[in-house]
């Protein structure tokens, strides 16, 4: 691990253990806080995250994609749009999402939520779609016209940022 001004952040590839208050975080536009533990090169088979969004913050755009993603709310309040459904989520719920499934995670409750998310890399962005969706329009998260870019679906946000954990946004256990 290297120190950075931001926390630590993984230098090489082998294996480390680190602890996700000292790694370094980013911080995206109304979709929330997150770390993914990763330096500068993407881990090649599995992405994880541990995302913190207030009400209203989502994970990002209405999407399906190639690859599997799996999500698990350690605490708080959230929806998950998925295929034009709208379902509530709270502590230890975990959602399932295979390939090809049109979804996103959005903050709901009173106060902020702690969501780990995974998925599978290494399949290419061949199957990737942000489509129009009316479910997830009401929650400010479907793009306006469909497209295969992530460039076009975030074209409205700035990039993000990295910053340093604050203390209380991972709960204590």
């Amino acid at each position: 691990m290297r120190e950075t001004k931001f926390g630590l952040a993984p230098d090489g590839e082998g294996w480390f253990i680190v602890n996700g208050r000292e790694i370094r975080w980013r911080r995206w536009e109304r979709l929330g806080v997150y770390c993914d533990f990763e330096g500068k090169k993407r881990f090649p088979q599995l992405g994880f995250n541990i995302i913190v969004l207030q009400p209203e913050e989502s994970l990002g755009r209405y999407h399906a994609e190639n690859g599997q993603e799996d999500f698990l709310v350690i605490s708080g309040r959230c929806v998950v749009i998925v295929e034009e459904e709208e379902r509530k989520l709270g502590p230890w719920d975990f959602f399932h999402s295979p390939p090809g499934t049109a979804h996103m995670i959005v903050g709901a409750g009173d106060g902020p939520s702690v969501v780990i998310a995974c998925g599978a890399r290494g399949r290419g962005r061949k199957g990737l779609v942000y489509p129009v969706s009316r479910a997830a329009a009401k929650r400010g998260v479907s793009v306006p016209k469909e497209t295969r870019g992530p460039g076009e679906a975030y074209a409205d946000l700035a990039r993000p940022t990295r910053v340093t954990y604050e203390d209380g946004w991972l709960p204590e256990l």
